[in-house]
């Protein structure tokens, strides 16, 4: 897929997301331990779970589980008997499920401050939009590739409905590595500007959402993605080069 189509669709499924998955509003409560989700980013019920982590401003361990992956699939099933996705485990209440619909009603109740939007408890089809970005992605994010065992969890700052961040989130899928997720979500009006612009048009911009203001303390600025790879020292902005980073370091 070349990169102007691999964009193209990447944007297309952040539109059928229907506005989920960009927003965040500060959780009611934030865990202490990070939650741990076993997750596919091709798969539709999973990017729900996603959404919710995006809305909820919750951070979470992702651990990559691809069809044919071998590493973290078998850990899901020794947990909690069957191979299904999504799975969220929180080491702070010892909670184990299944279902997405169970996982994002939990995650409301348990850190939300208001209540679980009702279109995200549908049980059957969920949303189409949900399906939709899956489809335009023509099966990237869902089928391992060999890739070599990493050390530490990489860290990668994004949110959900990134377009930006999504080919990223793939490849990491894909090469079955595990990352810590730090949402970025949007929380007031500059955050929606793209950083070249906004650079220019507020060079006083100060974001109010927790990881972006780390991320400005870091970098000194502002956008997504951005990956850190503690195994290496690499730390790198942009998707492409990220991408490429994460092929060359890690694909077989």
């Amino acid at each position: 897929m070349n990169a102007v189509l691999d964009l193209t669709t990447s944007l297309l499924a952040t539109v059928s997301e229907q506005g989920r998955g960009v927003q965040s509003s500060a959780a009611g409560q934030q865990p202490v331990e990070l939650l741990e989700l076993y997750d596919m980013e091709g798969c539709p019920f999973c990017r729900v779970v996603r959404e919710a982590l995006t809305d909820l401003d919750l951070d979470a361990m992702i651990y990559p589980c691809p069809k044919g992956g071998v590493r973290f699939r078998p850990l899901v099933e020794k947990l909690g008997g069957t191979q299904q996705f999504p799975f969220l485990m929180d080491p702070n209440t010892d909670e184990a499920l299944y279902e997405s619909a169970d996982i994002v009603e939990y995650l409301y109740a348990t850190y939300g401050s208001k209540p679980a939007p009702a279109r995200w408890l549908t049980r059957s089809a969920r949303t189409l939009g949900s399906f939709g970005a899956s489809t335009l992605r023509i099966g990237k994010g869902l089928r391992a590739r060999d890739s070599l065992d990493i050390g530490e969890p990489l860290e990668l700052y994004s949110f959900e409905a990134s377009p930006f961040a999504r080919p990223v989130r793939e490849l990491l899928t894909e090469l079955e590595l595990p990352y810590i997720l730090r949402q970025t979500g949007r929380t007031q009006a500059l955050d929606w500007v793209l950083p070249p612009m906004r650079e220019r048009l507020a060079p006083d911009y100060q974001p109010s959402q927790r990881n972006r203001v780390d991320l400005l303390q870091r970098t000194g600025r502002v956008a997504v993605p951005y990956l850190i790879d503690p195994n290496t020292g690499s730390e790198l902005y942009e998707s492409r080069r990220i991408v490429d980073y994460l092929m060359d370091t890690y694909a077989r």
